[in-house]
């Protein structure tokens, strides 16, 4: 298998590693997740992908505020 780190792909690769990901039917219609805009700073190589998914998992599974 290919690397998909940043320094190892170009942004047309990086896109087309994106696009895979995403069936047509993402199935994420219902959902406010924009695949694209969660990976843009991996498609424009500022970000690793694995970056932006410890920071989504982080958001997404914050700990609820103490009262």
């Amino acid at each position: 298998m290919k690397s998909i780190l940043i320094k190892d792909t170009t942004k047309q690769e990086r896109i087309a590693i994106i696009k895979e990901w995403i069936p047509e039917d993402d199935g994420l219609n219902d959902c406010e997740i924009d695949m694209w805009d969660m990976y843009r700073d991996y498609i424009n190589g500022e970000k690793e992908i694995s970056e932006i998914n410890a920071e989504f998992r982080t958001d997404f599974y914050s700990e609820p505020e103490e009262k």
